[in-house]
């Protein structure tokens, strides 16, 4: 294929050439390649009316605040419904996202602060929320602390909503859009992906975003092809223009010439063509080409994916996230209703294993229930969460372990405790475990034979130098790696300002993953890997390389792994890890890496 030429408008500084092509770099998040129309999407700055409020009228404008914002809440409500719908990975980030702008719209700072101002300063709801929102915002963007910059676009995104209602501003979706449309746009959040109907956008583009946050997650997990960090799109290009997007070289061409067009309708003609034969690879095994058997399973945020898993050949389900039956709702489920909804799961996978993960949850993820008893800690990522939350919380523990232990009879099930930091956290579920399982035998409850094992997942630095002892304790390692590359490069990847600081292929990542790996094998227990690596077909040879044998990743991406699976001599690999583990640059990592793969 003929290569287009590059001539960026950003960086010649003459604007948009009259009618002529242009081509912008930018980062290819979701691979494919995407030609039609242009749509703009524009945010837009929502005219904000600025009026002093009589003190007899105060009454009224703190009442017509408190109906914007219990409009916004329901609006999230119906966002939150739709993204369950989305495939797994993708309904995870914006229900985790959606949640976050919940709790910002309950009793929280920015609410106290706008009913402050218009019962104070008796400025108009309006004028109190873009006030409130910019002193927010302006406060998080000053503080020295990569978190709480990053929840800057939140605060924004939930000011936005709030006037919108309170304006009666409409909100342009995507709903009616024509068959094939490109968006492009200044930036898309994550709630814009959700709108998204797959079947009516082709891809998207836009000029702020970064490689591992939340919005590049959800093209990947919809399978729309994405460029992000495109400088300068928004300048070149007009409603209607023909757009070519191609997420797999990170490139978008702005009215291309005759034969840049051709060349990108044959590029992604083979993109279709390999993607077929991608799906023809669900009945044949995941072996490596001198014989040795990997296990692709798949993560799944709801049970009701598991019949669409099956159908990309996953072997099991490699992480089944509990939280879906916490979130949206004021109340904790109940034993009875969990285990209904665990067995249905379990059930589907017809004598496939399933690893249930207990929940995961805490900082802002917390659910509604729990928010009265547990107080949010300064730094979420940080604070009670996940394991540490569910030991705090006794009885939340019990009732999930005996759900799990209940669904264990419908299937093969293996239970994974999330972020494990010390033994004694293993002991005391093992305590809890016993207590549980005496209590439903005296209750006359069928149990599996055997017991479902108990594993850890390894996502904190602390768990991988400790994981020989943990070993010991526990049947089986998760390596969880998005969360185990934060912890280790203290980077947020939802944060643009660090967000190209974020590699998995840091040294000191790698070797935390060998460390567990060995100390896994040297103990003689499973280990899994899950996270964004274990479906990028970039590292399945370094990962296989180290020893691991079971990935977990996103049910539409089982089908290139397994592809890449397939292509790899693991003794050519492991030779490859060796020497990649030998170098302490992470560039020269990523040539190793890079040259083994185009060789291979």
């Amino acid at each position: 294929m003929t290569q287009p030429r590059s001539r960026s408008a950003a960086a010649s500084g003459r604007g948009r050439p009259p009618g002529g092509e242009v081509v912008l770099d930018g980062l290819g998040v979701s691979p494919g390649v995407a030609i039609g129309p242009a749509h703009r999407h524009e945010a837009g700055e929502v005219p904000v009316p600025e009026h002093a409020v009589p003190a007899a009228g105060i009454d009224d404008e703190l009442a017509r605040f408190r109906a914007a914002v219990d409009a916004a809440l329901r609006q999230i409500a119906k966002l939150k419904q739709r993204g369950a719908r989305l495939p797994a990975a993708a309904g995870e980030e914006i229900g985790f996202l959606l949640d976050a702008h919940a709790q910002m719209l309950s009793g929280s700072r920015l609410v106290r602060g706008v009913e402050a101002r218009i019962a104070t300063a008796r400025t108009n709801a309006e004028a109190a929320v873009q006030q409130e929102t910019s002193s927010i915002a302006k406060a998080f963007a000053a503080m020295d602390d990569s978190y709480l910059a990053a929840r800057v676009a939140d605060v924004r995104d939930v000011g936005g909503r709030l006037l919108r209602n309170l304006t009666r501003t409409t909100f342009r979706a995507f709903s009616d859009l024509a068959e094939g449309t490109i968006v492009v746009a200044e930036d898309i959040t994550p709630a814009d992906t959700a709108l998204m109907d797959p079947e009516r956008i082709a891809a998207f583009a836009c000029v702020a975003g970064g490689m591992e946050g939340h919005t590049a997650i959800m093209a990947r997990s919809l399978g729309l092809p994405a460029v992000l960090g495109a400088a300068g799109l928004m300048e070149v290009a007009a409603p209607g223009d023909m757009v070519v997007v191609d997420g797999s070289a990170g490139r978008v061409v702005v009215r291309p010439e005759p034969a840049t067009l051709a060349a990108y309708e044959e590029k992604r003609a083979a993109f279709l063509r390999a993607e077929r034969q991608l799906r023809r690879l669900a009945r044949l095994p995941a072996v490596t080409r001198d014989g040795i058997p990997v296990a692709l399973h798949a993560n799944l945020e709801l049970p009701r994916d598991a019949d669409l898993a099956m159908q990309h050949g996953a072997a099991g389900i490699g992480l089944l996230r509990s939280e879906f039956m916490f979130m949206n709702r004021d109340d904790l489920p109940g034993e009875d209703e969990q285990y209904a909804a665990l067995a249905r799961a379990v059930t589907a996978l017809g004598g496939r294993p399933a690893t249930i993960r207990t929940l995961d949850a805490g900082g802002e993820k917390l659910p509604a229930a729990l928010r009265a008893t547990v107080a949010p800690g300064p730094n979420p990522a940080l604070g009670l969460r996940a394991i540490r939350l569910a030991l705090r919380e006794p009885v939340l523990l019990e009732t999930q372990l005996a759900a799990i232990l209940r669904a264990a009879v419908h299937g093969p099930v293996r239970i994974l405790l999330p972020m494990i930091s010390h033994l004694h956290e293993i002991q005391q579920v093992r305590a809890v475990l016993a207590r549980v399982e005496r209590r439903l035998l005296r209750r006359g409850v069928a149990l599996a034979e055997p017991r479902p094992p108990l594993g850890v997942m390894i996502e904190v630095p602390g768990a991988a130098l400790a994981a020989d002892s943990l070993a010991r304790a526990c049947d089986f390692f998760a390596i969880g790696t998005n969360d185990l590359t934060m912890y280790t490069l203290a980077i947020d990847r939802g944060d643009e300002q660090v967000a190209h600081l974020y590699t998995p292929l840091h040294p000191a990542v790698l070797r935390l993953i060998q460390f567990t790996t060995e100390a896994a094998l040297r103990n003689r227990i499973p280990v899994s890997l899950c996270g964004e690596m274990a479906g990028d077909p970039r590292y399945t040879a370094l990962l296989l390389g180290l020893g691991i044998r079971e990935l977990s990743m996103a049910p539409i991406k089982i089908a290139r792994i397994k592809n890449r699976v397939r292509g790899i001599d693991l003794a050519a690999a492991a030779l490859r890890a060796q020497a990649i583990m030998g170098q302490s640059d992470p560039g020269r990592i990523a040539a190793l890496l890079d040259d083994f793969n185009a060789l291979a």
